[in-house]
């Protein structure tokens, strides 16, 4: 069978495709810090416009940018420090009493179906003081003992920790010069059709963004002041913490969502610390599944909860971590070409007749 020149064409263009995407999986690991630097420059280079438009030089722009991220970054993560380190001491004192109260109330109850499960109090304690009471010298043998059985996962941590902040140094800095030649490159009667796809792009990116944005600040404020009015003494950042994790579905929530319950159970000694989280998360999932994400995100970018779950699953079977992060942005630009292709579709003689 002869191919006419379109064919010829598509099956060109789809194998560019396909090679493309065999790359990209079998890269994937070491595409990780670059793929994730592309993406925050995407999401950065309008602020570094906005300032080298008043005439502030760009490399300037760029390393206060850069700063100022990694700053906000660093924030989040040290939101958990305070945390942990009142935790501590509360563990210690609050373990012991946690597990007579099991052996008071649960053991009896899981008795009752035939489960024989009971707690050694002091053996309890006993684990809990050698662990919180050991010296610094302890401490960094177990870490440096860690970092040895696990050091090729500790030095990636370490080389894409490096690697990204340079990436994006530089994709900020040559970003316009590098949009000008991928534009140069498609063919001049494809550029038409090919900028109107991006452009489109463009517009459901910047909708997700400023959505998810949306969807965290409101959370944040809700979970910080929800957990105070149930009396935490650790409401802010926990409550902060886990309203700007969102942005990481589902794992963002859980994060949260175990540190209140630690703090909750440590504070308050009792099934009210339980309660009152289950009530104040159970909500704020509620209200943001069912009101916010939909609303401010969802309906934004067309993708419904079915589509949500796939694309996690995928991204980060390929990408890990990170492709959970990219999971939901990169999705909606492949919706964009679903529906420019079921438009072609619609409108093809194969489709006509």
């Amino acid at each position: 069978m002869t191919l006419n020149s379109t064919q010829r064409r598509s099956l060109a263009w789809a194998g560019l495709a396909l090679t493309g995407l065999l790359l990209l999986w079998a890269l994937g690991p070491v595409l990780t810090p670059f793929i994730v630097a592309a993406v925050l420059a995407y999401a950065l280079h309008p602020a570094v416009e906005a300032l080298v438009v008043r005439r502030i030089p760009r490399l300037a722009a760029v390393t206060v940018i850069e700063i100022l991220t990694i700053t906000a970054l660093l924030a989040l993560l040290l939101l958990v420090v305070p945390i942990i380190s009142r935790q501590f001491p509360l563990l210690r004192d609050q373990v012991p009493l946690l597990a007579e109260k099991f052996n008071q109330h649960l053991a009896p109850w899981l008795a009752q179906f035939g489960v024989t499960l009971t707690l050694d109090s002091a053996s309890v304690k006993g684990l809990f003081a050698r662990l919180f009471d050991a010296n610094v010298e302890d401490w960094v043998a177990a870490g440096l003992s860690s970092a040895r059985i696990g050091g090729s996962v500790l030095l990636a941590f370490i080389g894409n920790a490096f690697l990204m902040p340079v990436a994006l140094f530089y994709l900020l800095i040559d970003w316009s010069q590098l949009v000008e030649r991928v534009q140069g490159l498609i063919p001049p009667r494809l550029r038409g059709s090919v900028l109107g796809f991006l452009d489109e792009c463009d517009s459901v990116l910047g909708q997700y963004l400023r959505g998810q944005l949306m969807v965290m600040g409101a959370l944040a404020v809700y979970y910080s002041a929800a957990l105070g009015l149930a009396g935490f003494d650790l409401a802010l950042p926990v409550g902060v913490f886990t309203g700007l994790a969102i942005f990481i579905p589902y794992l963002g929530f859980g994060l949260g969502l175990a540190l209140a319950l630690l703090a909750g159970v440590l504070q308050f000694a009792s099934w009210y610390g339980v309660i009152a989280v289950a009530v104040v998360y159970g909500i704020g999932q509620v209200g943001e599944s069912l009101f916010l994400t939909p609303r401010l995100v969802g309906e934004r970018i067309g993708l419904n909860p079915l589509a949500v779950l796939f694309a996690l699953l995928a991204f980060g079977h390929l990408f890990g971590f990170v492709g959970v992060l990219i999971a939901l942005p990169v999705s909606a630009l492949i919706l964009v070409a679903l529906r420019r292709l079921r438009g072609a579709y619609l409108g093809s003689r194969l489709y006509l007749g």
